[in-house]
């Protein structure tokens, strides 16, 4: 059964044109019927409400944490709204993120924000091959904090190379959960409620049914 704000979010994600259909090609070499691009979240308002979303789906996983990070480039904008949005309904955190290279002067390092302790909550848009949380999980281990999970806004919920989605080689790979505000049922629910987008719910059905992952 979807969450509310999971339904909420695909509507206000095909709202902002961040979810559209059609008929892209994946990172994989596919034909997907949809594509989500969390770029179109690109003004002040539509940041807030995008972490505002995030803050709601962690607060609702119960997943214990002490700090966030945000992988660059993407994870900069969303660990810094993620927190403001976190501290409005009265979890205020540190945060953090990284540089892509590390700067020899100034304040120099590779880190920017507060320091990495205790258990650390990854804020990405999404999961494709999962290098981007692998480096995360390197920079937190390396820092002697400990990954607490991965929260993203978007699981496709399809196979990778393997029989595993890329979020279920993460869970097993890493021994962490990883959490979406919404995921490939959750929109394949909005489409069965949505007569407008009937032909779209057949694509993405048939998309699933080829591609598709069992819910873990």
């Amino acid at each position: 059964m979807a969450v509310d704000f999971s339904r909420d979010f695909i509507a206000f994600s095909c709202e902002r044109s961040a979810l559209r259909f059609g008929e892209f090609k994946t990172k994989a070499g596919r034909l997907s019927p949809y594509f989500f691009n969390a770029g179109s979240f690109n003004d002040g308002a539509a940041l807030a409400r995008l972490c505002d979303f995030y803050a709601r789906a962690i607060l609702a996983s119960g997943i214990s944490f002490d700090a966030l990070f945000g992988p660059a480039y993407k994870g900069i904008p969303l660990v810094a709204g993620t927190a403001m949005a976190l501290a409005q309904q009265g979890r205020n955190l540190p945060f953090c993120f990284n540089r892509k290279e590390t700067k020899d002067h100034g304040e120099g390092g590779l880190l920017i924000g507060a320091p990495l302790s205790g258990r650390v909550l990854i804020i990405d848009d999404v999961i494709s091959a999962g290098t981007s949380v692998r480096e995360s999980v390197e920079l937190i281990r390396a820092q002697g904090a400990v990954p607490a999970g991965v929260v993203i806004a978007l699981d496709r919920m399809e196979r990778g190379s393997g029989d595993l989605s890329a979020v279920q080689e993460v869970e097993s790979g890493y021994d962490i959960p990883v959490v979406s505000v919404a995921n490939l049922d959750d929109l394949i629910a909005y489409l069965e409620g949505n007569p407008d987008l009937e032909r779209s719910l057949l694509a993405v059905s048939a998309y699933r049914s080829r591609y598709g992952v069992r819910k873990h």
